[in-house]
């Protein structure tokens, strides 16, 4: 398990010790130092296995004009290791016009545009960004971080039980040609009702 070496705040890089890697930086996508172009390559690479096996995500082929579209939806973070960016992912508010009933539930913070560079998966960093994404939604004030993934993919359903994930929907979102899983998890905040 990760060990966070910073206390999250919104602005500053947050360090975690990854066992058998050494230091993971987590950061905010900085368009002065980072590329849309490179992030947009390395969310291919990270959903292609997913494209050849017949399962098309946006993010497997999308043009790096819609990476930035989607990551300025919400905030944008990179993981970083001996200075390469090697994960990436959006973490949004609530979706009042989502199609899936959940995102738009209030209390619930949605994470999007999720990867991690092939030759870096299965080494923790997913399941750190994950925590880190835990903390971003609880810091802001969500109860639930929920995701969605390709329902097919078993592996993927796997990994995100595996992070403390519960299937709550499965969704058919347009210009899919598979259904989603979607999964949510509580961050450790409790909403208060108002009046």
């Amino acid at each position: 398990m990760p060990t966070p070496h910073a206390a999250f705040r919104d602005d500053t890089p947050v360090f975690h010790h990854q066992p058998g890697i050494g230091r993971m930086v987590l950061r905010r996508f900085d368009p002065r130092r980072d590329s849309w172009e490179r992030l947009t390559m390395l969310l291919h690479r990270a959903f292609a296995s997913l494209a050849a096996g017949g399962l098309h995500c946006e993010s497997a082929d999308q043009p790096a004009s819609v990476t930035r579209q989607r990551a300025l939806a919400g905030d944008c973070f990179v993981a970083l290791c001996n200075g390469r960016v090697i994960g990436t992912m959006t973490l949004e508010a609530r979706d009042p016009q989502s199609p899936c009933e959940h995102y738009r539930l209030r209390g619930v913070a949605t994470l999007h545009q999720f990867g991690v560079e092939p030759s870096w998966q299965s080494r923790g960093i997913g399941a750190a960004m994950l925590a880190f994404a835990a903390r971003w939604a609880a810091t802001h004030g969500y109860a639930q971080l929920a995701l969605d993934t390709p329902f097919p993919a078993a592996h993927l359903l796997a990994f995100y039980r595996a992070q403390g994930f519960a299937l709550v929907d499965v969704v058919q979102f347009a210009g899919r040609g598979y259904d989603s899983a979607v999964f949510s998890k509580p961050t450790g905040v409790e909403l208060r009702s108002v009046g």
